[in-house]
C-alpha cells in the first residue's frame, strides 16, 4: 500500500506556476515533519523544503526561497507544493517525504519547465 501519493507535475513555461499535493495514507500524517525533495535529471534526491506537524514552521532550499510554499490540510492528510516563478533548473521529479533525505517518499510527479 502506497502511503504517499503526489501528484499536480507536468509541463510549464518558465515563469509558471504549477501546485503539487500529495495525498498520504496508512500513517498518523498530523504527528509527522513532512517534506518536499526532487530529483533532477542525473543527479541525486534534493531536499526542497519542510513543515512542521502544526503546520507553523517552514523551511527551503535557498534556490526555492521566495518561489515556493508548502502548506498541508491535516484533515485531509494532504500536503502541497505551490511553486511560482518556475525556472529550467526546476525540472526534476518530485517526492513527497516523511523525512528530508527521502528514504520514505512517494513515485513522484515530474515537473518540465520549458519554453
Amino acid at each position: 500500500q502506497r502511503q504517499l501519493v503526489e501528484s499536480g507535475g507536468g509541463l510549464v513555461q518558465p515563469g509558471g506556476s504549477l501546485r503539487l499535493s500529495c495525498a498520504a495514507s496508512g500513517f498518523s500524517f498530523s504527528i509527522y515533519w513532512m517534506y518536499w525533495v526532487r530529483q533532477a535529471p542525473g543527479k541525486g534526491l534534493e531536499w526542497v523544503s519542510s513543515m512542521n506537524p502544526g503546520g507553523t514552521t517552514t523551511e527551503y532550499a535557498d534556490s526555492v526561497k521566495g518561489r515556493f510554499t508548502i502548506s498541508r490540510d491535516n484533515a485531509e492528510n494532504t500536503l502541497y507544493l505551490q511553486m511560482n516563478s518556475l525556472q529550467s533548473n526546476d525540472t526534476a521529479v518530485y517526492y513527497c517525504a516523511k523525512d528530508s533525505k527521502g528514504v520514505t517518499r512517494g513515485q513522484g510527479t515530474q515537473v518540465t519547465v520549458s519554453a
